[in-house]
């Protein structure tokens, strides 16, 4: 029988109003045994999206421009409202993703957590970019006129959720909280896999837009079909920029139509990745069982659904790297899958492994059992050599799952032309001791290139939400290299300059007026002046 959960409606959420679809429905599953939970969800038609968009691009102007104190608090707000539904929230994503309690504690909390962060931000100020060339009338032979320049938030952005973190990469996560942290309405594209919890969460961003007195149209949250619906919000004029993570295809295909409108807008999609681990000779010293052990809970870690899981590991040939894969092998033999978050996804990593598996040149180094739902295939480790990895280019990718792939190395030259062949990555992590300091030194200039976060002696499966953290990395990890969806630096990919030559002071933003009423930093004739310092 279907599982009921009487407080939700199954409707979208459009500026404020629960709004049933006009066209097909949904339902959420169990992915522990595919049974259909309730309520069946509604999905818009494209007619129902243009009210969505349309009232984005009304709430725009007023909340583009709101006081740093009120933007803040209403970030703080969405974090309250989504902790006082926190029990329900957990409880409806354990369901629609198999996900342990535990980790959607964590998950919870990181949403929560980065959308204070963004609130620290915006009460700071310093993504507005302030920068002032005062007016220089004497200079000779020609006088400098007053040039001010800060950045200003892009317009509504279209924002999809992921499959694989139901909270921190959803309905509130980095990409919706950077954006509305940076003065941005967001139209939300509901995941299938769980709508329930998206439904929960959108609530509590609707009551805090209500609770703020801001125009509803800040953020709606939508359930339509994956393909036809998100291609035309792309494709919606009020829409001026994309936050996306899931799988290349996807991203790709929203790339092509944001590039084909009348206006391209950009569009920030983080999509595939096997994020190398390379181990030098030195870190195989040491104790092998302890590290074999901490490369299979990376790997198996929320069943490998993890866009930074390690599907990739470099292994010197030799005694060590013999010794290394046999305490692989002892690390996971006792190892039972986890249930993965769709029987899609399930049914995906089967055939990645089978087609992985039956490559010439690849053989099974170790293999877990299956786990007791239906969608828990066994963890498992191949192996191959480099010679093998760089002819093939079955083997460069991603399998969304627990799985990953040893490749065996025999000098640094081989090393390097394997790190050269790789695709963009959003992670490479280097397991090394001192003495091995000089050969990673050759290395590491070729992983700059191709990564957006480099890491030692650690693993790359945990994302710290930070200042300095870049969760990013050339194509396809990510579709722009420049920018990364987690930390604070997430919220310039929503934000662009305008100078403002010769304005007079009535006429300036608060935010480059010399009476500095936001008491922002700003950079003077080049010079950084602090908040509260006269110009």
């Amino acid at each position: 029988m279907p599982t009921q959960n009487a407080t939700l409606q199954g409707h979208s959420l459009i500026a404020g109003q629960a709004t049933p679809g006009n066209g097909r429905t949904v339902n959420g599953f169990d992915p522990s045994t595919n049974e259909t939970l309730e309520p069946t969800y509604s999905l818009i038609d494209e007619s129902q999206l243009r009210q969505a968009t349309a009232a984005a691009e009304e709430a725009f102007e007023s909340f583009s421009t709101l006081d740093p104190q009120t933007h803040a608090a209403f970030l703080d707000g969405i974090a309250d409202r989504i902790e006082a539904a926190g029990d329900e929230v957990v409880a409806r994503a354990m369901l629609e993703t198999g996900l342990p309690e535990a980790r959607l504690r964590g998950e919870l909390a990181r949403t929560t957590g980065q959308l204070r962060l963004f609130s620290a931000v915006v009460r700071q100020g310093d993504h507005r970019g302030v920068r002032i060339d005062p007016a220089q009338p004497e200079r000779t032979p020609l006088p400098r006129a007053d040039i001010r320049q800060r950045k200003v938030p892009l317009g509504p952005v279209a924002v999809f959720g992921a499959s694989n973190f139901p909270l921190a990469f959803s309905t509130a996560g980095g990409d919706t909280a950077s954006a509305l942290a940076a003065g941005c309405p967001v139209v939300f594209k509901a995941h299938n896999a769980h709508p329930g919890t998206s439904e929960l969460v959108g609530r509590a961003i609707t009551e805090a837009v209500n609770d703020a007195g801001l125009h509803p149209g800040v953020f709606s949250l939508i359930y339509g079909p994956g393909a036809s619906i998100g291609q035309a919000l792309v494709s919606d004029p009020a829409i001026q920029a994309v936050g996306f993570t899931g799988s290349r295809s996807a991203g790709t295909a929203l790339m092509t139509t944001a590039a084909a409108r009348p206006q391209p807008i950009p569009v920030y999609a983080e999509m595939s990745s096997i994020n190398p681990v390379i181990f030098f000779e030195g870190a195989l010293q040491g104790d092998l069982d302890g590290l074999a052990a901490a490369y299979i809970t990376s790997v198996t870690g929320s069943s490998g659904q993890l866009c930074t899981s390690p599907g990739l590991v470099f292994v010197p040939t030799g005694e060590a790297g013999d010794n290394f894969l046999a305490a692989v092998s002892r690390a996971l033999a006792p190892s039972a899958g986890q249930t993965m978050l769709t029987r899609g996804i399930a049914d995906s990593w089967n055939a990645g492994v089978e087609a992985l598996g039956s490559q010439d040149g690849v053989e099974l180094v170790a293999r877990g059992s299956d786990g007791p739902t239906e969608n828990a295939p066994a963890p498992a480790v191949f192996g191959t050599e480099a010679a093998t990895f760089l002819n093939n280019p079955v083997l460069h990718e991603e399998i969304f799952g627990a799985a990953s792939l040893v490749v065996r190395y025999s000098s640094t030259e081989e090393l390097v032309a394997a790190a050269q062949r790789l695709e963009g990555q959003l992670t490479a992590t280097l397991h090394l001791t001192e003495s091995d300091y000089g050969t990673a030194a050759g290395v590491l200039p070729v992983l700059e290139r191709k990564v957006g976060r480099i890491l030692a002696n650690g693993w790359p499966t945990g994302v710290e939400v930070g200042h300095a953290m870049v969760h990013g990395g050339p194509f396809p990890a990510t579709s722009n290299t420049r920018t990364t969806s987690v930390g604070t630096l997430a919220i310039e990919r929503f934000l662009r300059p305008v100078a403002y030559q010769n304005i007079p002071e009535a006429l300036r933003p608060a935010a480059i007026q010399d009476a500095n009423p936001w008491k922002l930093n700003r950079r003077i004739d080049g010079t950084v002046v602090p908040a509260g310092e006269n110009q």
